[in-house]
């Protein structure tokens, strides 16, 4: 006997998409709680970000009816587009995930129809992967926590270390869930694990550079922050030379948006001559790159696995989970907000740093106050 497909209704979806916005809970939370997988809840949250513009940028009742009048005529012209879209289907080169997030639940046209169009078998459609489980989480918080110390170690010394803590796992398990925690251990690699292939990439910029002022070179990354019963990422933007940490964000998910809105803070505060990241997704994705290039802000990007090329950035997450997240445990998100904002304070303005002559970053980047050059 079949299971029975749930439905959604619009403002059901909008609800939880508001509150994955919100960031106050994490996915995982909210999907136990409401009875939706958590991939669901992500897809939702990206639609409704990616559409608050368009609420905004409606004209008067006439451009809405000439804008209706317009829809009705496009889907005229779907009869004639039928020879194109079986073109496009045979030629379309997307994974399963992807032709699954364009799938509409409540579109005109049918979800046989949609899954038809973009080669997906329903079957594939329907199909929903489990939540990751308790003990999934566990497992996550102790390869973060190994991996702060040891950046290093691959799947096979991961493998041995959480088999050595009592847990029955094998590579491929481990595997899945450093990707999913978006780390990757420091070593050259044969570009086993490569970036989104349709994004351009830029050289590395800072080797033998003398880093000698600050707004000289921001670096950024982002980091797996952990929960009691889940899990969040966090980004920062940092100053090389001053170590100041000029924005940071969290989210529930690894999206392009959330570093986005980082980027844009730093920004409001001045702008670097070189601005450098990893090749992750979302700092070689149009949207961040074009940011930086209207501002004509050259752009340097680590080499393929190689975290000491950002060393400074590498050594922020390890006094942030040392000497905040592992102590805290945070239990929440609000939490992980209100600990990381006063952590971050003490971080710019209170904590000296033997590399900065024992001066704070804060008053390294602003130039004032310094004990000592």
């Amino acid at each position: 006997m079949g299971t029975t497909r749930k439905s959604f209704s619009a403002k059901f979806k909008a609800r939880i998409a508001l509150e994955a916005l919100k960031e106050v809970s994490t996915i995982n939370e909210i999907g136990s709680r409401e009875g939706v997988h958590p991939n669901q809840i992500g897809h939702w949250k990206k639609q409704a970000r990616d559409g608050l513009p368009d609420i905004f940028s409606q004209g008067n009742n006439r451009e809405k009816k000439e804008a209706s009048e317009r829809e009705a005529s496009l889907y005229q012209e779907i009869g004639k587009l039928k020879m194109e879209l079986e073109w496009l289907k045979k030629n379309l080169v997307l994974s399963v995930g992807e032709k699954r997030l364009m799938i509409e639940s409540f579109a005109d046209i049918s979800i046989i129809r949609q899954c038809d169009l973009v080669g997906l078998p329903r079957s594939s459609y329907y199909f929903r992967p489990a939540g990751e489980t308790q003990e999934n989480l566990e497992l996550m918080h102790l390869l973060d926590q190994e991996f702060t110390c040891f950046p290093y170690y691959g799947v096979a010394k991961m493998t041995k270390h959480i088999c050595r803590k009592g847990y029955l796992v094998n590579p491929k398990r481990i595997r899945r869930l450093l990707r999913k925690m978006g780390l990757m251990a420091i070593y050259p690699k044969k570009g086993l694990s490569l970036p989104e292939a349709s994004h351009k990439k830029f050289p590395y910029l800072l080797k033998d550079l003398s880093i000698s002022r600050p707004n000289q070179v921001w670096a950024t990354d982002i980091t797996y922050i952990r929960l009691e019963g889940g899990f969040l990422y966090l980004v920062v933007v940092m100053d090389w030379f001053s170590r100041y940490v000029l924005s940071w964000n969290l989210s529930n998910t690894l999206e392009l948006g959330f570093c986005l809105d980082c980027l844009d803070e730093s920004l409001m505060r001045g702008q670097p001559e070189i601005f450098n990241s990893d090749q992750g997704s979302q700092f070689t994705s149009s949207a961040f790159t074009a940011k930086l290039e209207q501002r004509k802000i050259q752009i340097s990007m680590d080499g393929r696995g190689r975290a000491f090329d950002n060393i400074f950035v590498e050594r922020l997450w390890r006094s942030v989970k040392y000497e905040e997240v592992y102590l805290k445990n945070y239990a929440q998100v609000r939490d992980a907000w209100q600990g990381l904002k006063s952590y971050f304070k003490h971080y710019n303005e209170t904590r000296v740093h033997q590399g900065l002559d024992y001066n704070t970053p804060a008053e390294v980047y602003f130039k004032k106050g310094l004990r000592s050059q």
